[in-house]
């Protein structure tokens, strides 16, 4: 038994291992895009930038409560026949949302000002690619075969490093170009995902895929649109009260942040299928697994931070950021803080998920969505970027709390059904 469990550790550790060295390749890239843009761009030039991006995240993160959130819920580790059935709609389901936003950003974008809308415009060129090649490393993940998703993720990182590259040489980098070389390099790799998985996009699926997975896609969706666009919104609400400068100053301190980021983006994509695997071994060790997983994150976030406020001083951040640093260096604090605690948030989270226990994962994700709207606008209105970053730190400590209460709560009532269901099953046996 102690042998088992040792190897059901060492995959579980290796599983993690592929989803923290995938999201390592993809933060790379995205944080050599965010550097570029740092460098390329004035202040108000990068805030601009920064809102189209902050838009791209929040399309993404929509996109994938009725697509691949379904897909790993239901279909981690299932039958091949059945998995690439789900991951031919689940596909299909993500492009056809990345072309309605797409279209969306387009029309924005002829309506706002130039400086902001053009950025906009190349957002939504790419947007369908970007959706795809999203779903696919989601698909992989789902199948317990992160080492594709960590290939395709690098293909991808080389050509969009490649471009910006070239783009800087021929000095060519802009906000517009770089949205560009993000998106079609994305599109790219999305290919390049068809040709790993096998499994061509089914659009003429996606109704039924809509419709079977309703209970959990159309909650997930509002999850993620409340999750995304508090985070849309804040920054919507910091430009307004503080500046397009200061939305640039939060999302410098942000690229400082980006090697954590790996860490816990890396484990929360692939969390839900390894506490899948958890619950249907035994119910009850689901909190304890969330509390490691988010004890281990929390750890390596604070000696990131320590290294963080050690090497600033330094001239790495400089030498990164160049004249962004000195503001972005005093937001470290707050956003090292908010992280930390996002740790634990992020673990409960995906625990409830796993559960399938979409009403409470609802309430869990509008309370916490609206608390982090709340206070990063008033943080902000009376306290500029670093207001906005406490506010949204002290209301992540607050939204820590009602997760971890939702998940309590969701175990017992799986454990609870699981005895009642034994218990059918015992009489119906003495029968």
């Amino acid at each position: 038994m102690t042998t088992g469990r040792a190897g059901r550790l060492l995959a579980t550790v290796r599983r993690l291992g592929w989803g923290v060295a995938d999201q390592g390749i993809s933060s790379l890239s995205n944080f050599a895009l965010g550097i570029v843009a740092a460098k390329s761009l004035d202040p108000t030039e990068f805030g601009a930038f920064t809102l189209a991006y902050v838009t791209f995240a929040f399309v993404l993160s929509a996109s994938r409560g009725p697509s691949t959130d379904p897909l790993m819920v239901r279909f981690s580790h299932a039958e091949p026949a059945a998995w690439r059935h789900a991951v031919a709609a689940a596909t299909a389901t993500a492009t056809s949302f990345g072309v309605l936003a797409g279209s969306v950003c387009v029309l924005v974008g002829l309506l706002l000002p130039a400086q902001v809308g053009y950025g906009f415009i190349a957002l939504g060129v790419g947007l369908p690619g970007l959706m795809l090649q999203d779903s696919y490393r989601f698909a992989f993940f789902s199948s317990g075969k992160g080492a594709l998703a960590f290939l395709n993720d690098t293909v991808w990182g080389l050509l969009q490093v490649l471009t910006l590259l070239a783009l800087v040489v021929l000095d060519r980098a802009d906000a517009v170009t770089c949205i560009l070389a993000f998106g079609g390099t994305a599109t790219l790799a999305a290919g390049l995902g068809f040709v790993q998985c096998r499994v061509l996009p089914r659009l003429g699926g996606v109704r039924g895929w809509l419709h079977d997975h309703r209970d959990l896609g159309g909650r997930y969706l509002i999850e993620n649109v409340s999750s995304g666009g508090a985070r849309q919104l804040r920054m919507v609400a910091v430009g307004v009260f503080a500046g397009l400068a200061a939305v640039g100053e939060i999302r410098a301190a942000e690229i400082l942040m980006g090697p954590l980021l790996i860490i816990v983006s890396g484990v929360s994509q692939v969390a839900v299928p390894e506490i899948v695997a958890v619950a249907a071994r035994a119910t009850r060790r689901v909190a304890a697994f969330c509390l490691w997983m988010g004890a281990v994150q929390a750890l390596a976030a604070l000696v990131w931070i320590v290294l963080l406020t050690v090497m600033l001083p330094r001239g790495v951040g400089e030498l990164l950021l160049g004249d962004l640093w000195v503001p972005a260096a005093e937001l470290v604090p707050p956003v090292g803080a908010l992280i930390v605690i996002g740790c634990f948030e992020v673990a409960a989270a995906a625990g409830v998920r796993a559960l399938a226990a979409s009403r409470r994962s609802l309430t869990a994700q509008v309370s916490s969505s609206t608390l982090y709207l709340l206070a990063g606008a008033i943080g902000a209105e009376l306290g500029g970027a670093k207001g906005s970053c406490w506010g949204v730190a002290a209301a992540a400590a607050v939204g820590v709390l009602v997760w971890w209460y939702h998940l309590r709560r969701a175990i017992a009532e799986r454990i609870s059904h699981e005895e009642t269901l034994e218990v059918h099953t015992v009489g119906s046996a003495g029968r």
